[in-house]
């Protein structure tokens, strides 16, 4: 009684592709796809990136603003 049959999931699965549709789930899966290749590369490069090449790499944004904090005297 706690586990469902394969009928149960099968039911299940045609019910999730007709609320969704094929396409909407097909760009979730490459989309999480995506993002859990892109964790791996992280966690494999570890903290060795090297701060120079971050400030570059966000400075290159169009809709980044670079801004130098003054204090007040």
């Amino acid at each position: 009684m706690g586990s469902f049959s394969i009928w149960h999931w099968l039911i299940v699965l045609v019910i999730v592709v007709m609320v969704f549709g094929t396409k909407k789930l097909k760009n979730v899966g490459s989309d999480l796809g995506a993002a859990v290749k892109g964790f791996k590369d992280g966690m494999k490069d570890g903290g060795t990136a090297d701060p120079q090449q971050v400030g570059n790499a966000t400075r290159q944004d169009a809709n980044t603003v670079d801004v130098d904090a003054k204090t007040k005297s």
